[in-house]
């Protein structure tokens, strides 16, 4: 088995990487122990959730909302503008870099993923995987139950309707919307 450092180099290079590797599982295990404390917290504890989510993220605006429950792999990954604002059921799969620009709005249960494995099974199985990046831009509004895939890049004030898939980037000054996701709109 190679080092940790290695793998999660790779990982985060968008090479294939070993998943199974004990240090990763370490790791998702310490961050899903911050994610249970973080969504079993009384709704008013606002500045311990706070505190847990800047434990968590690789960067942070100053202000900024997440409404319980959260869910993210690593938190590490995950960077965030200022007027950050997710409704309830995010889930970031941070393998990758997610980088979040500055006002950004976020429905209920939109999913963000950076991880991808291989459509053979054999190869599947031996819990290889890579991941690629996600960018969100400025003035982002992404409506409740969308899923943003990996590698994508969301341009500048740009509206992602209900129940979308994005499978590829998406140019600034658009609403997309449907499954993949199109644009229906210049804005």
């Amino acid at each position: 088995m190679t080092d940790f450092a290695t793998e999660w180099n790779k990982m985060l290079n968008g090479e294939i990487y070993e998943a199974s590797h004990p240090e990763f599982l370490r790791r998702l295990t310490v961050t899903r122990n911050k994610l249970y404390e973080f969504n079993n917290l009384h709704p008013s504890e606002i500045d311990r959730q706070k505190e847990i989510i800047r434990g968590l993220f690789g960067s942070y605006g100053k202000e900024f909302i997440i409404n319980q429950p959260f869910r993210c792999d690593y938190g590490c990954n995950i960077h965030i503008g200022e007027s950050f604002f997710a409704n309830f059921n995010l889930t970031i799969l941070d393998e990758a870099r997610v980088k979040i620009g500055n006002h950004v709005f976020i429905g209920p249960n939109v999913s963000i993923f950076t991880a991808c494995h291989p459509l053979d099974a054999k190869e599947r199985n031996t819990w290889v995987e890579w991941a690629e990046p996600v960018k969100i831009g400025d003035n982002v509004w992404i409506g409740g139950c969308a899923t943003i895939l990996p590698g994508v890049t969301i341009g500048d004030n740009v509206v992602i309707g209900a129940g979308s898939v994005v499978t590829k980037d998406v140019p600034s000054d658009v609403a997309v919307a449907g499954n993949p996701a199109r644009i229906i709109k210049r804005l």
